[in-house]
């Protein structure tokens, strides 16, 4: 009854990265630029496997997803990162609070079974070849991405149902730069024991099952490269895998740094930069480190450019 009669919060201020002012143009330029090569990175990939009919694969299909999941989840966040920096206070409503929150829940944890998946997708290529077309057929990899937008959907469904229970009427400045889940929990007045349970739960699910696909991947993989004859062969497994190696050890160390570390250890500070790494950083390193690292997509990409000057070439001169 007493929680009933308070006033609970319509808006919130989000703190941000730093309350430094020397520091918001050049936090400002650095994250806009950062959002920009992501932006760019990213649909540039989408739309280069969907025009190079050599990269329609389930791996490239795959990679492609991954591709949609880091531009939506980049864009969920860094645009209002942004506007915090060029305004004395970055207040966000309510109800867009929530939202941000949701979208980027169900965006974080499909890039976690994303990558999973992909590992997947690696250890058939690489162990079992010459069934690759027939264990990674296009109504498989159509179910793992369903499978994937799923759990990021349920994930993001249960955690927002939970918190809209929460009253929030102690402090409306979120320490955080956008609507993450712990920062939220701080502000309630009201019991976030279920919540704080529901985050374990789905973290530990969420983090350590891909976790674990992931390291039996490799392991296999591994073995596998081990038992190649040809020196090149096994120098150009290793070359394929492990672009995906550091992105997905980039990603979950700074995950759990965030989500499985006790509170009693963790500090804002180190909170927001681990939050950096897996919201906006690896977003951005992906399709660069995909991309670099991938021969098929530089003579993809060296195709497209080709088409694209001889098309306009043609059309110069009548």
């Amino acid at each position: 009854m007493q929680e009933a009669n308070q006033t609970t919060v319509t808006e919130f201020i989000l703190a941000g990265l730093s309350e430094n002012p020397e520091l918001q143009l050049p936090l400002f330029l650095i994250f806009l630029g950062v959002y920009l090569v992501t932006v760019v990175g990213n649909l540039g990939m989408i739309i280069l496997i969907l025009v190079s009919s050599q990269l329609h694969t389930p791996m490239y299909f795959l990679l492609s997803s991954l591709s949609f999941v880091d531009c939506c989840q980049s864009t969920v966040i860094t645009p209002k990162m942004l506007v915090n920096f060029v305004t004395q206070k970055n207040v966000i409503p309510y109800p867009e609070c929530i939202a941000q929150f949701y979208f980027f829940c169900a965006f974080a944890v499909a890039e976690c079974h994303m990558l999973a998946a992909m590992a997947y997708d690696r250890y058939v290529a690489i162990s079992n070849p010459l069934l690759y077309n027939v264990t990674m057929s296009f109504q498989v990899c159509l179910w793992m991405v369903a499978g994937v937008y799923g759990m990021g959907l349920l994930s993001a469904t249960a955690h927002t149902v939970f918190l809209l229970r929460v009253i929030f009427c102690k402090a409306y400045v979120i320490n955080h730069y956008f609507c993450d889940l712990f920062p939220l929990l701080e502000l309630s007045c009201s019991s976030t024991f279920i919540n704080e349970v529901l985050a374990l739960c789905f973290s530990a699910f969420n983090i350590i099952v891909p976790v674990m696909i992931i390291l039996s991947s490799y392991i296999f993989i591994i073995v596998s490269i081990l038992h190649i004859q040809s020196t090149g062969g096994r120098s150009k497994a290793f070359s394929t895998c492990s672009s995906h190696i550091l992105a997905v050890a980039i990603f979950f160390v700074s995950l759990a740094v965030m989500y499985l570390q006790p509170s009693s250890v963790s500090s804002p500070g180190q909170g927001k930069l681990s939050s950096v790494f897996y919201s906006i950083v690896v977003p951005m390193l992906n399709p660069m480190i995909y991309s670099l690292r991938n021969k098929d997509v530089k003579v993809a990409l060296k195709r497209l450019l080709e088409n694209i000057s001889f098309f306009l070439t043609k059309n110069s001169f009548p």
